[in-house]
């Protein structure tokens, strides 16, 4: 496979010469050698002959050389590099010929990224319309097959497409991709089937539909959460084995022990009904109804079940949450290291492409400017020349490989210049500045927000006083508890703190803050709540947001702070969990419709000891009836109430009863996937909150402030000595340095967990960069 023909030190650079972005435009012509053919045959050298200018034009016959392409090309690639970096891509999947770079930019846009987030939500939603469907969606076949087909070609397209710059090869070690291609092909085939027969069929294979939604580019957290379930799995397939083992031996002895004491639940009639209400009682679902045949006979029998539940279900149990965290804990650790060294070579591969001969060991400011055209094109040029400067800690005026390897850290902050003394509304007129030097000067009164405190206070006890009054109507005692004139008192005066908060610290600045966001949203829906209490009285959904605001006060104590401080955190690993849970339903309910879909449960279980939970009578029903798989929105609640595990065993044992004993194993692997899944969840948690704690005993509020924020200084001298165009340079004399020598600027990192992590694990990351320079040596 041919490589890209790169520059590296083949070149010499020494004007600066800009292009703008052409990121779905046509693939630059390149060739593999610095040395090319005149009309005589004779080979020019390209290193002698462009004479330091980069917009020279050779002509080989029909073949036009332009070193500005070779340049873009290079540019182009180092910022795919960046890209596989950042989103911790294998880099045996990078297009490394010049034919495969459209296919490549046609997959990653933004416009593509989209429609194939939509063609897979698609696939999603479309089981409310398939047989059996859900009755306002459905359609009918031939409609529903089209629309199928339309988006598993769709997906196809984006398929063939990232195999054009892979190489088919490729899918033979790319698991995600084969497991896509085998999935597509089958569902093709199916649906094609469909359409023919214009019937639906037993398709299981619909519940696989998530592996392409899983696949699409805004779900890369999801797949990191799957890939951490997938690592966690060996510790709690042991837990599993011991957990089971226990169980099987207590299901023989109670088999034995209670066999003659057996009644009319039949809980040991046999060693089956043994293990099933054993393994049912690890979930205390059928307890203490299970035990109570045989305590009645003697109490001693109680010793059984006592003994079963202490090592089974707080010991072994708790065990297994503890071994999950510890292997969570590590993998955590372990994943940030490879993404780590995962960007360092991506860093080294991208700056590869970025060296000239006259240079041949750092980057010039036109290779960053070029390359960062395309890795972020939404960075101006004040923000390139700012990175820039915080990136060379050297002051030479070139980038040297290490400090090129900050530059995700560069991009991801925010740069802002700092005026000195200088507030937001001094361009303002005269009496805006007036009123916004009154409003600063209010809510920097030290006692301010105490005030608004005892005011949340208050409004708390009114709260109470209007829940403990009786009122002749639900409409009456609404408009009373969101409408009332207390309601409308403390609203106006958080109206008034947003107000002036806005005012003395500007909108940028109040927003910044999450707990100001909280308020400003509340009070708006406060407002909002009054004003369509009013108009619609029946719009009872609004009075929640009164009582929200009781949330400020937990603001005070710090432990409050420090969880609701792991929530935020938290945040992105909660919706990916969330996103595996649902992808988990929907796999489970296709199964489960196809399995049961068919089946009235109404009076099923006659003459069991469930009988009464499926008892049907126009005027008294045990109602669990309704737990059934006839669509996929009812399936969905079903398994909700199955994952509570409240009496999930009658659901269960009447699936049994009405259709097979072996439906059973639907029901217990669903308990076990859900079980797995929330176990992670817990240790994820339990390890989010663990790591906050130790960052912020390690950690004060400097410390803090010097991770989160960058102050540099950016001369014109600097600029000078990076900006070789002339053109350029009085552009940035005339918007940046009018009257003044230097700026400085204030750079603000996310507070999110990977910034945290590398606070924590500072002295980690000195010692596995050093392992990966000494590697590089010994290479």
């Amino acid at each position: 496979m041919t490589d890209y023909s790169r520059f590296e030190d083949d070149i010499i650079v020494n004007s600066y010469h800009a292009q703008s972005p052409n990121r779905n435009g046509d693939v630059p012509l390149s060739i593999n050698d610095s040395a090319i053919p005149n009309e005589d045959g004779e080979n020019i050298d390209l290193r002698n002959h462009f004479d330091g200018r980069l917009d020279v034009i050779f002509s080989d016959g029909d073949r036009r050389i332009d070193v500005n392409q070779f340049w873009e090309m290079n540019y182009h690639e180092a910022s795919i590099f960046l890209e596989e970096g950042e989103n911790n891509e294998k880099f045996d999947s990078h297009p490394h010929e010049p034919e495969a770079l459209p296919a490549y930019l046609l997959v990653h846009n933004d416009w593509y990224y989209g429609m194939d987030l939509a063609t897979s939500l698609v696939l999603i939603v479309l089981a409310f319309a398939e047989d059996p469907a859900t009755p306002p969606f459905e359609m009918p076949v031939a409609l529903h097959s089209i629309i199928e087909l339309f988006a598993l070609a769709v997906i196809g397209l984006g398929l063939a497409l990232k195999l054009r710059w892979m190489g088919w090869l490729t899918i033979l070690k790319h698991k995600r991709t084969m497991l896509k291609c085998i999935t597509l092909t089958i569902m093709i085939v199916e649906a094609f089937v469909v359409l023919i027969r214009q019937t639906s069929h037993f398709r299981v294979s619909r519940s696989l539909r998530p592996i392409f939604l899983v696949d699409t580019h805004y779900l890369g957290g999801v797949r990191r959460f799957i890939r951490q379930i997938l690592q966690s799995l060996p510790p709690i397939f042991d837990m599993l084995l011991l957990i089971f083992f226990f169980v099987t031996v207590y299901s023989v002895l109670g088999y034995y022990l209670f066999k003659s004491t057996t009644d009319v639940h039949n809980h040991f009639d046999t060693l089956f009904n043994s293990f099933v209400n054993m393994f049912v009682l690890l979930t205390t679902a059928n307890f203490p109804d299970i035990m109570m045949p045989a305590y009645s006979k003697s109490k001693w029998y109680s010793l059984f079940f006592i003994s079963y539940l202490c090592i089974v279900l707080y010991l072994l149990m708790n065990l297994m949450l503890a071994v999950v965290y510890e292997t969570f804990t590590s993998i955590e650790r372990d994943k940030f290291r490879k993404l780590l060294l995962h960007k360092r070579q991506a860093c080294k591969n991208a700056f590869k492409l970025l060296l000239t001969k006259e240079n041949p060991n750092q980057m010039e400011f036109p290779q960053f400017e070029g390359v960062m055209r395309y890795y972020a094109p939404k960075k101006g040029n004040r923000d390139l020349l700012v990175m820039f400067r915080y990136l060379n800690t050297s002051g030479t005026g070139s980038l040297t490989i290490e400090e090129f390897y900050g530059i995700y850290d560069s991009v991801m902050m925010t740069w802002q210049p700092q005026a000195i003394d200088t507030p937001w509304y001094f361009t303002a007129s005269p009496t805006v500045q007036r009123i916004c030097q009154i409003a600063n000067s209010i809510i920097s009164w030290p006692y301010f927000d105490h005030i608004f405190y005892v005011l949340t206070t208050l409004n708390g006890i009114a709260m109470i006083e209007r829940g403990m009054q009786s009122y002749p109507s639900l409409q009456t005692s609404v408009l009373a508890f969101s409408a009332g004139w207390d309601t409308c008192f403390f609203l106006a005066c958080f109206t008034l703190e947003v107000a002036l908060k806005t005012l003395g610290m500007g909108l940028e600045r109040y927003f910044s803050s999450g707990w100001n966001l909280y308020d400003f949203v509340v009070t708006l829906g406060g407002l909002i709540a009054v004003i369509s209490l009013r108009l619609f009285p029946d719009f009872v959904y609004v009075v929640v947001f009164r009582p929200l605001k009781l949330l400020r006060l937990f603001k005070l104590k710090k432990r409050y702070r420090d969880i609701i401080g792991t929530m935020a955190i938290l945040s992105p690993l909660i919706k990916s969990a969330g996103c595996v849970m649902l992808v988990m339903y929907y796999f489970f309910a296709i199964i489960g419709m196809e399995l049961f879909a068919g089946y009235d449960m109404r009076n099923c279980c006659n003459g069991t000891n469930i009988e009464t939970y499926y008892k049907y009578t126009p005027d008294k029903s045990g109602y669990y009836y309704l737990n059934t798989f006839p669509n996929l929105a009812v399936s969905l609640v079903t398994l909700f109430e199955l994952t509570v595990v409240n009496n999930w065993f009658v659901v269960m044992n009447g699936y049994a009863t009405k259709v097979h004993a072996a439906s059973r194993a639907y029901f217990v692997l669903f308990y076990l996937f859900t079980m797995v899944v929330l176990t992670i969840v817990v240790a994820s948690v339990l390890e989010a909150f663990r790591f906050r704690i130790q960052y912020k005993k390690q950690t004060t509020k400097r410390d803090e402030e010097k991770l989160l924020h960058e102050e540099i200084e950016l001369k014109w001298e600097d600029v000078m000595n990076y900006v070789k165009d002339f053109q350029a340079l009085q552009k940035y004399r005339s918007d940046m340095f009018v009257g003044v020598g230097k700026i400085s600027f204030l750079g603000s990192r996310p507070r999110n967990r990977q910034v945290l992590q590398r606070r924590m694990y500072r002295h980690e990351i000195e010692q596995w960069m050093q392992e990966a320079a000494a590697i590089d040596k010994r290479l």
